[in-house]
């Protein structure tokens, strides 16, 4: 049995949950999961520019982790864009303690 899955500092959260191409019904496509965590980490990683150890750090996980869930959000991002699958963002469900996004201070809500 695995172990239990660590809690994870989410600290922005995404405007819009579901993302498509233009012109298509949403019903007539294929989806693709994005965790809460994936998202984190893909904003931490390419829209901040932030290293992997620091981005980690701020996740509270351990570089080693941070690089196998941003390898898994950069994988599905890749996959509805060459399939062009609709993207969406689960927001809940996950350990995770999210904080306010405007502040940044990863206190749980």
């Amino acid at each position: 049995m695995p172990r239990p899955q660590c809690r994870r500092r989410i600290r922005g959260t995404p405007e819009a949950t579901y993302y498509k191409p233009a012109g298509v019904p949403l019903r007539s496509l294929q989806t693709e999961t994005l965790g809460l965590d994936e998202f984190e980490a893909l904003r931490l990683a390419d829209a901040l520019g932030l290293d992997q150890t620091t981005a980690a750090a701020q996740m509270s996980v351990s570089q080693p982790t941070f690089n196998r869930i941003l390898a898994r959000a950069r994988q599905k991002v890749a996959q509805a864009l060459n399939d062009g699958s609709a993207i969406a963002i689960q927001t809940t469900g996950a350990q995770q303690s999210v904080g306010d996004k405007n502040t940044g201070d990863g206190k749980d809500k």
